[in-house]
């Protein structure tokens, strides 16, 4: 078909409404696409009022009974529905200010808003998305955590149907298949079917990056291998270092080269450049060998084994420790449990990247603990005692859906575009496996029933534990932008320490917040009293500082002891009681 576009001028594209015809065939189109979309909705909101029937009011029944209310959002919706309309049929007439559309990065192609029928579909789908959520918000008688799962999963439904994720509604993948002759569409489908494949999205070239060469690539030593982590120890750059060294516990649900990507955005090589000895604990991903591995193992066998096999070698009294995200959390465990053994000098301070202990404000993660998502949790590690980690990878995909997943779906598989080398989403697609025992009780313990922050209700090697009581010095990291341990959640912490403590919010979320070496100049962060009430009162006090907060940090650091010693013997990695097992990242890191 040929047509005209808005303002009259030649359209080279070729699925424009030509004549009347056209026009009502697709407003017709249109017109059921939002019925559909109506429908789902409907039968969303049933479903809330069935999960609500053992309520007192259930949710429908009170939206029901408030007819006014009604009316008023059904009245919202057909005046927008009539403005949306007059802009379709008279575009000339119709109001020129931006829209929320526009600015939309789904839609940010000029030919969603130059062909008229286009226009039309993004439009009508944002304004039915709009609605939908706005009707959820409206409901009466759910329970804060009910809302909230029922606007995700509606946030979720409608990402997922936006037009831009489908090849016929998408004027995108239509011109880039006309311009390659169906090239781009078999492209993507080989995309596609490789993914299938292997069970998971790909975000980035599989083959760009070598663990060793390009990405994970500090010189180092593994020194000390047992059968839930290898030790690295980092070859020092300077003529002295600390005599107070540095070991940092990642998550064990990722790989630890989150903090070693790359020369430039390697927080491991900078600190090795500050004149630390530094070391990094590798944890093995989980397989049969790890299925009854429990929180006592990660906390005792895993990090105080570290530290105590690290002070032994260096023969110092204590060190310094960084735990991100969950490692944090038992980080937090293994200094309480470290006081209740009057054991507490063994660490000098520790440090939290996004690290959460008290869960009442855990975010949408939360969404995913009850009972229905255990079981499932349960089902999919089956006999084997682990936990497939593209199962985490695609639950923190979920929360957000728009940028890690549909956004993929668009460009690798309807536009068929190559892969780009990028080092993050290679090392988000790394996954590791989870021992079951232990993450089942993560969830339940700690994010469901928020045990950590209740004295002894929790025991770490037979000791009941007590946050209260940890006086070792803490800086506290958390991000701003930060969907997976929110702000308001890591705050938390500084109810609960009883020690001196820094606070510093970064700029960005919970990769790229950590992740921001002082070359880059990117980010801000902020630094406030050291005690304030909330986060809100520390913000409102707090002072901006642009650019990396990692010379923050090291500064903090240097106030728990200046003394140096040169970087030799023990400090060079294999020249100690710790002999070389092999070379750094390890093949620990290597094991799928």
């Amino acid at each position: 078909m040929a047509g005209q576009s808005a303002n009259g001028g030649d359209n080279a594209f070729p699925f424009a409404p030509a004549n009347l015809a056209d026009m009502q065939h697709w407003t017709g189109v249109i017109g059921r696409l939002q019925q559909m979309m109506l429908e789902h909705a409907a039968g969303a909101m049933d479903a809330a009022a069935q999960a609500g029937e053992a309520m007192a009011h259930p949710p429908q029944a009170a939206l029901l009974a408030d007819p006014a209310r009604i009316g008023g959002a059904q009245a919202d919706f057909w005046n927008d529905s009539l403005r949306l309309w007059q802009r379709f049929l008279a575009p000339a007439g119709a109001a020129s200010e931006p829209s929320q559309a526009d600015k939309d990065r789904r839609f940010a192609a000029a030919i969603w808003r130059d062909n008229p029928l286009f226009d039309l579909i993004r439009q009508s789908y944002l304004l039915i998305a709009d609605h939908m959520l706005k009707g959820v918000d409206a409901l009466d008688g759910l329970e804060p955590r009910q809302r909230d799962q029922l606007r995700f999963a509606t946030q979720a439904f409608v990402d997922a149907v936006s037009p831009s994720n489908f090849a016929f509604t998408n004027p995108q993948v239509i011109e880039k298949a006309i311009e390659t002759n169906g090239a781009s569409l078999m492209k993507g489908l080989e995309h596609m079917l490789a993914d299938l494949e292997k069970g998971q999205l790909t975000h980035t070239d599989p083959n760009a990056f070598e663990l060793g060469r390009n990405i994970a690539a500090t010189p180092g030593k593994v020194v000390h291998e047992t059968p839930l982590y290898q030790l690295i120890q980092y070859m020092p750059t300077t003529g002295k270092v600390l005599e107070t060294p540095l070991i940092i516990f990642p998550p064990w649900i990722n790989r630890f080269y989150i903090l070693d990507l790359n020369p430039e955005k390697s927080f491991v090589r900078w600190a090795v450049e500050q004149g630390l000895s530094v070391f990094v604990v590798s944890w093995k991903s989980a397989d049969e060998s790890l299925a009854g591995t429990t929180m006592d193992d990660y906390v005792l066998k895993g990090m105080l084994d570290a530290i105590d096999t690290v002070r032994a070698a260096l023969d110092v009294e204590s060190v310094h420790a960084i735990g991100y995200c969950v490692a944090g959390t038992n980080l937090a465990a293994l200094l309480a449990y470290l006081a209740a053994t009057d054991a507490a000098g063994k660490v000098a301070s520790a440090t939290f990247f996004t690290a959460q202990v008290d869960f009442s404000r855990a975010g949408d993660l939360n969404l995913f603990v009850d009972d229905g998502q255990l079981e499932l949790i349960g089902q999919l590690a089956g006999d084997k005692g682990y936990l497939d980690g593209r199962f985490m990878a695609l639950t923190f995909n979920l929360l957000r859906g728009r940028d890690l997943i549909w956004s993929y779906v668009v460009n690798n598989y309807l536009l068929g575009q190559e892969y780009p080398p990028f080092d993050l989403l290679y090392w988000n697609g790394d996954t590791t496996n989870l021992p079951y025992a232990w993450h089942r009780v993560y969830l339940e313990d700690l994010y469901r029933d928020n045990k950590l922050v209740r004295p002894g209700a929790i025991a770490v090697g037979g000791v009941p534990i007590d946050l209260t009581t940890v006086t070792t010095p803490a800086y506290v990291q958390a991000g701003r932008e930060d969907h997976i341990a929110p702000p308001a959640s890591v705050w938390k912490i500084t109810e609960h320490f009883a020690g001196p403590l820094r606070f510093v919010l970064a700029g960005s979320g919970h990769i790229a917040g950590v992740v921001n070496p002082p070359s880059s100049g990117k980010y801000q962060y902020w630094t406030g009293p050291a005690k304030a009430a909330s986060l809100d009162d520390f913000l409102a006090a707090a002072t901006e500082t642009k650019g990396s907060w990692w010379p923050d940090w090291i500064a903090w650091l240097r106030a728990f002891g200046t003394g140096e010693v040169p970087a030799k013997g023990a400090r060079i990695p294999g020249k100690g009681r710790l002999k070389a097992i092999e070379d750094a990242p390890g093949r620990y890191v290597r094991m799928r």
